[in-house]
């Protein structure tokens, strides 16, 4: 199901919401400009260079690279028992926690991603205006990543794409505008269907779930409740703030 549009009349241009978008899909072709593809997505090195680890984050001072680990590739971190070397130059740790919002595994998770910052981003953004907007959206994607390490601290795949942010656009609209309708594109029955925006979250929330935990937006090799993560501490940061956010809002 992909969102097409909500019956909320809007009256500003959400120019905020087409810069975050735009500025995601920028980012999403830079990163595939060096290896990688449009369809695949970026190479492991460059999610594991400019990816969230929480082990990082966990162990200030550590970093990670890809390396041998018997016959394959993993992820290998300075301070880890057996791991000795050094890693290349790479963004700082701190850094990669505002590069990895805007980095995505593949063409479907920017996809899909957008699709729904596309809709309730405009509607959120005229309803908070535009800088708070904007700190919902970056704060949420750091309350996402900060329950993402407090949950495995010593994980070492890397947290990446946007759904985190866009979590907490979506518990923001859905606190403030529970039963307004979204036209929606159902797409194996090829017809739209105008739906509640709270079943929609409750869809976009078991997408996001079928598809990390089946590693096609999320790398592999990360624990299952990660997957989660990320997307639930998005979602109760928007649905915490929304209205301190919304309240006394120069209009």
């Amino acid at each position: 199901m992909i969102p097409l549009r909500d019956s909320v009349r809007v009256a500003r241009r959400p120019l905020v919401t087409i810069a975050l978008v735009a500025a995601n899909v920028i980012a999403y072709l830079l990163a595939v400009r060096h290896g990688g593809s449009i369809i695949d997505g970026p190479t492991s090195q460059t999610i594991v260079a400019y990816g969230a680890i929480p082990y990082e984050f966990a162990h200030l001072g550590s970093h990670c690279a890809l390396g041998a680990a018997g016959f394959s590739q993993a992820v290998l971190c300075s301070g880890q028992p057996g791991v000795t070397g050094s890693v290349a130059p790479q963004p700082a740790t701190w850094q990669t926690a505002f590069t990895a919002m805007f980095l995505h595994r593949n063409v479907l998770a920017i996809a899909i991603t957008m699709a729904f910052l596309a809709v309730f981003g405009a509607t959120l953004e005229d309803t908070l205006g535009r800088p708070r907007f904007l700190a919902l959206y970056i704060l949420g994607g750091l309350a996402a990543l900060g329950l993402t390490v407090a949950v495995d601290p010593g994980a070492t795949t890397p947290a990446l794409g946007a759904g985190g942010a866009v979590a907490a656009v979506l518990g923001g609209y859905i606190l403030l505008y529970p039963r307004s309708g979204v036209l929606t594109a159902v797409v194996p029955l090829l017809r739209n269907r105008e739906l509640p925006a709270w079943a929609l979250l409750g869809v976009w929330l078991a997408l996001e779930l079928a598809l990390g935990a089946a590693h096609v937006t999320e790398p592999a090799g990360g624990p299952f409740a990660l997957v989660y993560c990320g997307q639930l501490g998005g979602l109760a940061f928007g649905l915490l703030t929304v209205r301190a956010l919304a309240r006394g809002r120069a209009q």
